[in-house]
């Protein structure tokens, strides 16, 4: 049946089913409904994630496989499936086609290439919001699975979620060092490191995100990008389970109508990290809040580790348009926290910069290895709406072109230019090359001998 077919069975033109059979249009319930009838399925069946058979499993690879740029660098003649192509041909499309992917893929990126994919990845972020629809339908399914109905999620809850997708636990001690977690998808066990470590890579969420894989259906990355891509969605997808869009999004409506919206209580209603309750934040705040912000995440000398924005803020970038690994201005709240008499007290301030004033607020989260401070900002009409806005603190930057905060004042620069020799600390990361392999920086010989040596293991935690 053609798209031209169907849309005459169900009164739509093909170009709007072609938008919805690739992904780029969610249908409303009256249109599966005409769907499902013209197709002669259920509603169910429509909306499965899995292929009703082996055989239209194969059909579907084969169709996407010659979609793909690679595929289609071969100039082979597009091969239509009839119903006389066998299944073993099939398969043996598929196969030649894996292997073509496995072994064109560059997994292992240059820096440019990876500040590049993340640039891109962070584009397609700011575009959607933040927002991931279909990620909060698996969290939301995933939570009505062991009866979540409000509130911070229990041990138990999560212990029960990892069951309910056939897999047991196993804390070990011995965890290799490249690796948070490990699935084992032969004996269905994933294991994890007993620890006390807090915030976003506490045990708790660290086994979300290994699920989170699971559940979106992740496949060995095909490059550097398609890795980075799913590591936001795994993270994603912890903090959707951890922090549920069905109650987290009316208690902030009714903070917001309370003006009293803050990342803080947020934080303490669910029990988790102020890093992942600022990042929850930023991706409810377009599609339920109606307000666009963005998010730092900075070291003491302010370097940036992780961000995003869809409000117009202009971060420092490299020529490949990232941001991680630039340094912000000295003038904004992230770096103006650890100034702050408390450095581990709630921070907020306006800043003024060339193209309008931020209100911010910022929090140094301590960790074993360096303090870190996490912001979360608005435009200043927006700041109504916040805990915080009362603040007397504020800042002029001129940057990102650094006039304001990397070059010296005047006096300064007349007084002492040329009479000074600093040594400087090495930074080992600048000559490190990027971590090779499928799933960069990971050992496969240790992976690969410790799971050997637990695969007699007991099931079960320790």
């Amino acid at each position: 049946m053609t798209l031209s077919d169907l849309g005459e069975r169900v009164g739509r033109a093909p170009s709007q089913l072609s938008l919805l059979e690739n992904g780029k249009r969610e249908p409303k319930l009256s249109l599966l409904t005409s769907l499902a009838s013209a197709l002669g399925v259920s509603i169910e069946e429509l909306l499965s994630k899995q292929p009703p058979s082996r055989r239209a499993q194969l059909e579907i690879s084969v169709e996407e496989a010659q979609r793909d740029s690679l595929y289609q660098g071969l100039n082979l003649p597009h091969l239509k499936v009839g119903k006389r192509v066998p299944n073993d041909v099939l398969e043996h499309i598929v196969g030649l086609y894996d292997e073509l992917k496995r072994r064109h893929a560059k997994p292992t990126a240059t820096p440019e290439e990876a500040r590049r994919a993340n640039a891109d990845l962070r584009r397609q972020m700011r575009e959607r919001g933040n927002y991931f629809e279909n990620i909060e339908s698996a969290a939301a399914e995933t939570l009505a699975a062991v009866n979540y109905t409000a509130g911070p999620l229990s041990q138990g809850q999560i212990l029960s979620i990892a069951t309910h997708h056939g897999f047991s636990l196993k804390y070990v001690q011995d965890l290799p060092r490249s690796v948070r977690s490990l699935t084992d998808h032969i004996n269905r066990r994933i294991y994890l490191k007993r620890e006390t470590t807090l915030g976003m890579h506490s045990p708790r969420t660290i086994l979300l995100q290994t699920l989170g894989h699971v559940i979106l259906g992740h496949d060995r990355p095909r490059d550097f990008g398609d890795f980075l891509r799913q590591r936001v969605e795994a993270n994603y997808f912890a903090a959707a389970v951890l922090i549920p869009e069905s109650t987290a999004v009316t208690y902030l409506q009714e903070a917001k109508k309370a003006r009293d919206l803050s990342v803080e209580d947020l934080r303490d209603v669910y029990s988790v990290s102020y890093e992942m309750a600022a990042h929850r934040f930023t991706n409810l705040a377009h599609r339920h809040l109606d307000l666009v912000c963005h998010f730092i995440r900075n070291d003491e000398t302010g370097i940036i580790y992780k961000a995003y924005e869809n409000d117009g803020l202009v971060f420092p970038t490299d020529d490949t348009g990232a941001i991680e690994g630039q340094r912000m201005c000295r003038q904004w709240s992230g770096r103006q926290v650890f100034q702050s008499p408390d450095r581990y007290s709630i921070y907020y301030q306006y800043t003024d910069k060339p193209n309008g004033t931020h209100w911010c607020v910022a929090h140094v989260d301590p960790s074993r290895e360096r303090n870190f401070a996490i912001t979360l900002g608005v435009p200043y009409k927006e700041s109504r709406w916040f805990r915080g806005r009362e603040t007397t603190n504020r800042t002029k930057s001129n940057c990102p072109n650094g006039e304001c905060c990397v070059r010296p004042p005047a006096e300064l620069a007349t007084r002492w230019e040329g009479n000074v020799w600093p040594s400087a600390r090495a930074h080992s990361h600048v000559l490190s090359a990027l971590p090779s392999g499928t799933f960069p920086g990971v050992d496969e010989h240790d992976v690969y001998t410790f799971l050997d040596n637990h695969s007699q293991d007991g099931y079960g935690q320790d």
